[in-house]
């Protein structure tokens, strides 16, 4: 996937540090329904952070069913009726569980197109090799190849959602950098009950969004 081995490495080190943050989060959430949520993210980190690796190949399916199951749990939560106070409750929670189930699903798309060889490769990398993409080669076989009505179409379909998620997730990372600097400015009043960090989460919201956007800007 990444021609670099550094950003292979520092990706890998932000995922797996990120999803470690997310289960100490998760280990102090007092609601059962921020357990799960924190536990899904914790997961999806690992599984993107194994995907750079192409560890577990055999596990693809169960990969992408998890991650498809969880887009369906955060789209349940943003749709929820409001007397179930468990879930998603507000406007911005709506809004945000809505983000984290289209993060699920650009997640399992991402392993799903990553993971599957494509035509010109020979053998499938093995576990443990950075997933690569010959981008010299593939360049050169467009320019010396008329491209078909066919393939034409396939590679704008695999493009065209390569830029929109990389925009999408862009903008969704520089919104929460605003958030993030707007509680640092904004005076906290503690309670006796639980408080969320917010600080935390909108620092980890942004950074998940920007590994996102820098993935899927190489795969556009």
């Amino acid at each position: 996937m990444f021609h670099i081995p550094a950003l292979t490495w520092t990706l890998t080190a932000v995922l797996l540090a990120g999803g470690a943050c997310q289960l100490w989060q998760a280990y102090r959430s007092a609601h059962l329904t921020d357990r799960i949520n924190n536990t899904l993210h914790a997961l999806m980190n690992t599984l993107m952070a194994a995907m750079l690796w192409n560890l577990a190949p055999t596990t693809l399916l169960a990969q992408i069913g998890l991650l498809a199951g969880a887009a369906l749990w955060f789209t349940i939560q943003a749709v929820a009726r409001p007397e179930y106070k468990l879930l998603c409750a507000g406007t911005q929670g709506r809004i945000k569980c809505a983000y984290h189930a289209l993060t699920m699903a650009a997640a399992a798309l991402m392993i799903t197109t990553m993971t599957h060889p494509g035509p010109d490769t020979p053998t499938a990398p093995t576990a443990g090799t950075p997933i690569t993409m010959p981008m010299d080669h593939a360049h050169h076989a467009i320019t010396t190849t008329p491209p078909t009505p066919a393939t034409g179409t396939a590679t704008a379909l695999g493009h065209t959602p390569g830029i929109l998620l990389t925009l999408l997730f862009a903008t969704a990372a520089a919104t929460f950098l605003i958030l993030l600097l707007r509680t640092r400015t904004t005076p906290t009043h503690h309670t006796g009950t639980h408080q969320p960090p917010t600080r935390t989460q909108h620092a980890l919201e942004a950074l998940g969004a920007t590994t996102m956007a820098l993935m899927f800007a190489t795969t556009a």
